[in-house]
């Protein structure tokens, strides 16, 4: 079996269902999600599984979730059998609460960065959000029913559990956050609320 198949050399690509442009609004959503899938990989490839067993299984769980939230933008048959669900983001909220209470309390922003893998989540965090913003338009294009909405759920939880996960890296290896300098202090609950990183 090629790799390469040349069916794609006119600006067309295959989905489940259809063929549809490269540039449509459906791939470049489960595009983007296969984009940041690779971030929270090259992240993996950072964290001391001594340290950051917890955080790597998350991890490793949420890549496969994200290719469940790519084939299911992809498939446009009539009759579609989604493969996501509620349960992974109510898994993770409940990682994000125990994760958010380990790293010291919030009072103003912070700057992306600190440890490698900690920049490497910031990264991951900020392509979720792009395919969360991305996510909003397919549904605006969309008919109803069209598009599953889990997926804009999940993608929304996913970058609270990222920036929380950069935290706690940066915590367990005594990197200091940095703060915004001209920032004033937002947080009131220390950080703790999902308002913070909305």
């Amino acid at each position: 079996m090629n790799l390469y198949t040349r069916t794609g050399d006119k600006g067309k690509t295959s989905i489940i269902g259809a063929r549809v442009d490269k540039d449509s609004q459906r791939v470049e959503t489960y595009g983007t999600i296969d984009e940041l899938n690779s971030f929270i990989g090259k992240a993996m490839t950072e964290l001391d599984p001594a340290i950051f067993k917890d955080i790597l299984e998350d991890l490793e769980a949420m890549q496969n979730e994200l290719f469940d939230c790519g084939g299911d933008l992809a498939n446009v048959m009539k009759e579609r059998h989604y493969k996501m669900t509620d349960g992974p983001i109510e898994v993770m909220e409940k990682r994000i609460d125990v994760l958010m209470d380990e790293p010291p309390l919030l009072e103003r922003f912070i700057l992306p960065g600190g440890s490698p893998a900690a920049a490497t989540l910031h990264i991951a965090r900020t392509i979720t959000r792009r395919a969360e913003r991305q996510m909003v338009t397919l549904l605006k294009e969309s008919e109803e029913g069209d598009v599953p909405l889990v997926v804009q759920r999940y993608l929304n939880r996913l970058s609270d559990y990222l920036f929380a996960a950069a935290r706690v890296v940066n915590a367990r290896l005594n990197v200091p956050d940095t703060e915004y300098v001209r920032s004033a202090k937002v947080f009131k609950d220390g950080g703790r609320s999902k308002k913070a990183k909305e």
